[in-house]
């Protein structure tokens, strides 16, 4: 039988408006996030956070040891969740996060996070390279706008290219109300 984890992916003080990297749509997507979050404590099923540090003090965003870096209060862990710190766009390199997981039993994973075309793409696509089964909750994400080659790419349009693309080969891609509707349906 299929066990499951919800993994939840930088959602840190440093993106929201008062932080040094605010994402567009970001309190949105934490609310999506907790959500889901409550879900799947209320199932007792395994959530674990990923939180990113950068290992220099002159980092744009999530310095270590700063305020930016930890945790947002929509999602801090509780009991006995655990928080993975990572150093890379990638949470499993360098990390803990697969032992976690292999340590749990865990053959699915379900992704809510930021942003989503760098640490949420990242992730996803490791973890179906790693034989998980991936969910990912689309709208319990966020990002920025990009630039690329002078033109400006809004956030939205970065959001759906990386959701799109996740989409074709990687994951099933859902809303938070698909999401939780068929959990609640399979209980």
């Amino acid at each position: 039988m299929a066990k499951q984890a919800l993994i939840l992916i930088d959602i840190q003080n440093d993106y929201f408006p008062e932080g040094k990297w605010p994402l567009d749509g970001v309190e949105a997507a934490a609310d999506k996030a907790a959500q889901v979050l409550q879900a799947f404590r209320q199932a007792g099923n395994a959530v674990v956070h990923v939180r990113h540090e950068f290992t220099s003090e002159d980092a744009p965003f999530f310095t270590p040891g700063s305020e930016g870096a930890h945790l947002h209060a929509k999602v801090l862990n509780e009991g006995n969740e655990p928080v993975v710190l990572k150093h890379f766009v990638n949470a499993f390199r360098g990390t803990n996060l697969r032992t976690v997981l292999e340590q749990r039993a865990i053959t699915d994973v379900v992704v809510v996070g930021n942003m989503s075309h760098m640490c949420i793409d990242a992730v996803v696509r490791a973890a179906a390279d790693l034989g998980y089964q991936v969910t990912l909750i689309h709208d319990a994400c966020a990002t920025r706008d990009q630039v690329f080659n002078g033109q400006v790419i809004a956030a939205a349009q970065v959001h759906g290219a990386y959701m799109a693309s996740l989409a074709f080969g990687y994951a099933s891609v859902v809303s938070t109300d698909e999401y939780l509707k068929v959990q609640a349906a399979a209980q």
